[in-house]
């Protein structure tokens, strides 16, 4: 019996196969869990054809995150797959281009707010349109990037990550007399397609390479999803609010 044996989870954010939610959801499976996956827009299509690959075919919904209409009917339409919900991962962020790349000082508020709201508001929002499929107990996880520092070519992106990692606080606070734990996984720089569209990314890489204690492999997603379905199991019964580093130890280390 796996870890997840009858856990219901949506997990966003699957879009390829080197995506970390895509191991999450396949580790998820083989430990028992009955899996839901969303996307939108022209990666629909991406996110459909790659669940086939999991160890068992999973349903995709639509979900825009920035989109009030696809926040209301999602449990709904999460009930036409599951009878409740024990788990959701939150894998989604986005920034325009403007907000990344060295262009710190010169990006207009009008793509420093897509990027708050894409990345971090919709932590709440994505919590609160399943909230009402779970039961007395349910873990929410987001994939994070350790915003403690500022860090080269990062930029808003950055900004957004450190709300990111405060919403998580708050709601940890505000709904953990419901059962709920919100915690977050802060992996080092993995090679998924939305990382490698970050200007300067090999930067990143870079430090990782010099500093992990216990080394890094930027193509290996399994430690940063292996994380993500810990947390989702029972296993973390009294932790909530917790920023989890999945990253070598280079959080831990100085130049």
């Amino acid at each position: 019996m796996g870890i997840l044996e009858g856990k219901r989870l949506l997990v966003t954010g699957v879009l390829v196969e080197s995506s970390i939610a895509f191991s999450a959801a396949r580790i998820a499976q083989e430990e028992g869990a009955e899996v839901v996956l969303s996307s939108f827009g022209k990666a629909l299509r991406l996110t459909s054809a790659i669940a086939k690959r999991l160890p068992k075919p999973a349903p995709v919904l639509e979900l825009d995150v920035t989109d009030t209409a696809h926040l209301d009917s999602l449990a709904d339409r999460l009930r036409e797959h599951v009878d409740g919900l024990d788990g959701v991962v939150h894998a989604i962020a986005f920034a325009p281009q403007s907000a990344l790349g060295g262009r710190f000082l010169e990006t207009p508020w009008e793509d420093v707010a897509t990027a708050v709201h894409t990345s971090a508001y919709s932590l709440k929002s994505l919590t609160m349109a399943c909230k009402p499929l779970f039961g007395d107990r349910a873990s929410v996880v987001g994939l994070d990037f350790d915003a403690t520092v500022a860090w080269p070519q990062y930029d808003w992106m950055g900004v957004a990550k450190a709300a990111f990692e405060s919403t998580a606080r708050y709601l940890a606070r505000d709904l953990g007399k419901q059962g709920v734990r919100v915690n977050l996984v802060s992996a080092g720089p993995l090679g998924t397609t939305a990382a490698k569209h970050i200007p300067g990314f090999d930067q990143l890489t870079g430090v990782w390479n010099d500093r992990a204690p216990l080394g890094w492999n930027v193509e290996d997603m399994d430690p940063a999803a292996r994380a993500i379905v810990a947390l989702l199991s029972d296993w973390f019964p009294a932790t909530t609010g917790e920023i989890v580093h999945v990253d070598g130890g280079v959080h831990a280390v100085g130049a």
